[in-house]
């Protein structure tokens, strides 16, 4: 008889455990034989088992050490199921191949780096499904205007294209977390929508116009960007950061290192 596991609060593990919401993201994800799936987390396999199912050429990844047996006993039978037992912040992805399709049920801890660590890999993924705190998938999908439009919305989406997809309350999983979550899915943008020449300028500028988001981009950026080059760019110099859309920083920060 195999002894009970109890989640680990470093781990940030939170176990999914509500089935409408287990199939719900296996229906988002519309899994088939020809994927390659990678499944970042996958604790204690409610959502592998079900996309397993559709026997496509799947990777799971998981750190604590503790839960890999009972994976390895788990999947035995699927000779299609790779386990690592890894760190998925320093993963190399690009030796599982081209057309990745991640999914995973993230801890909160290590949701915004490891989100962030996937941009290098943009070119080996074709899409993301992702359990992230409501906050934070808020953010990544937001569109100008919001409060919830700022600086992390635009360093991300300089990349990747976010869509919420649906909520997911705390009672869904065990231990229930302090906050809810949601279900998002994340595309690569192409080549050619990916415009940005420096991202360290552009951190720059957009750190410094949120950092005053009640100001007008015309107070906020004084010192890096002229009333005049902003009209240039169809950019109204009174207007706020939170109004500017996500393409439109990336040609600010290009025109600042022009300049």
């Amino acid at each position: 008889m195999n002894e009970p596991y109890y989640t680990k609060k470093r781990f940030g593990q939170h176990f999914l455990i509500d089935q409408q919401i287990i199939q719900a993201i296996v229906n988002n994800i519309n899994p088939k034989s020809s994927d390659t799936i990678i499944e970042i987390g996958p604790g204690n396999g409610v959502l592998t088992k079900p996309i397993a199912q559709f026997n496509p050429n799947l990777h799971i990844i998981e750190l604590d050490r503790d839960l890999i047996p009972a994976l390895e006993r788990k999947f035995s039978n699927h000779p299609n199921i790779s386990i690592y037992q890894s760190d998925a912040l320093a993963f190399d992805y690009a030796s599982i191949g081209k057309k990745l399709r991640l999914i995973g049920n993230l801890p909160y801890n290590i949701s915004t780096p490891l989100m962030f660590h996937l941009i290098q890999f943009k070119n080996n993924i074709y899409d993301q499904h992702f359990m992230l705190q409501k906050e934070v998938a808020n953010r990544l999908a937001a569109t100008p205007g919001g409060k919830t439009y700022g600086k992390l919305t635009i360093m991300f989406g300089t990349y990747m294209d976010t869509f919420h997809l649906f909520d997911v309350p705390a009672k869904a999983f065990s231990p229930a977390p302090k906050v809810i979550s949601s279900v998002v899915k994340i595309k690569p943008k192409s080549d050619d929508q990916i415009i940005i020449k420096n991202p360290a300028i552009l951190s720059k500028i957009v750190t410094q116009a949120f950092s005053q988001r009640r100001k007008t981009l015309r107070n906020s950026l004084k010192g890096l960007i002229s009333d005049k080059i902003m009209i240039e760019m169809g950019i109204n110099p009174t207007q706020r950061a939170e109004e500017i859309p996500i393409l439109t920083w990336s040609k600010l920060a290009n025109t600042i290192q022009e300049q």
